[in-house]
């Protein structure tokens, strides 16, 4: 019951300051400025729903794709490691960010189905969580395990739509210095989940290297 537990505030943790919903609430206010307060709702809902459908597929063939690739599972995750580190990195300096629109033209051409793209994909489901995804999944060895990863997913989607549904009372609450010092904060908890990621991987492999040196 202990190992449930520990294992499901991994996932919760990892995927929450990944997906960072609070740094979405920024462009999700203004993409959807001249929505009314239910287009602002199903748009944040059908984000949530997609993104959690698209972690959840890689997360079930993710071992499909390694096979097909000839991938290994501590190869991606050094890789995820790295990615998480320089998320991490720039979170901790407030400066991440998901998409860039340079002009409004570019954000009138996104209005069409923003929930998709580019607020589902990549802002809520970027590389980051999508190898999260996969590797929580290879870690889950068991149909309990299993079942708590796709739960705590779901929990950190249903907090996503909740978020991005008060992104504009949030907003006003948090400040801007507010919203980047949370920011800073989520930064370091990933980046020390990159360590543990980049650790865990390059240790098996090094472990396997030394034993053919010292054949």
């Amino acid at each position: 019951m202990n190992e449930l537990y520990t294992f499901g505030l991994i996932v919760f943790t990892s995927f929450f300051t990944l997906i960072n919903p609070l740094g979405v609430m920024p462009i999700f206010m203004t993409m959807t400025s001249d929505l009314s307060e239910s287009d602002r709702r199903k748009t944040a809902l059908k984000a949530s729903i997609v993104s959690f459908f698209t972690l959840a597929m890689f997360a079930f063939t993710g071992q499909i794709l390694f096979n097909f690739f000839g991938i290994s599972v501590n190869a991606l995750r050094i890789v995820g490691g790295i990615i998480f580190f320089m998320m991490g990195q720039d979170m901790l300096q407030a400066r991440l960010t998901r998409i860039k629109l340079d002009s409004q033209k570019e954000v009138d051409e996104y209005v069409g189905d923003i929930s998709i793209t580019p607020l589902a994909i990549p802002m809520i489901t970027g590389p980051g969580a999508i190898t999260n995804a996969i590797v929580m999944m290879e870690d889950a060895t068991t149909i309990e395990l299993k079942s708590i990863l796709m739960l705590g997913l779901g929990i950190v989607m249903i907090l996503t739509f909740l978020i991005l549904l008060s992104s504009g009372r949030i907003m006003k609450v948090l400040g801007d210095t507010g919203n980047k010092i949370m920011m800073r904060i989520m930064g370091l908890i990933v980046m020390i989940i990159a360590v543990e990621f980049f650790l865990s991987g390059f240790k098996p492999i090094f472990i396997d290297l030394m034993k053919e040196v010292l054949k």
